[in-house]
């Protein structure tokens, strides 16, 4: 039977789990505020067809 990990290292994965995801919403948020980016991934994507 597999052993249940500590209390102490479960809340650190989740920790670093929930900050990994909170850098990537921070890191899109920061790319949206750039008009620049957006109009180029707009044009990247209107390209494809």
């Amino acid at each position: 039977m597999p052993r249940l990990p500590s209390p102490w290292l479960r809340a650190a994965a989740y920790s670093a789990v929930y900050s990994a995801i909170a850098a990537a919403l921070l890191a899109v948020f920061a790319l949206y505020t750039r008009s620049d980016f957006l109009l180029t991934l707009a044009n990247q994507i209107w390209a494809c067809w």
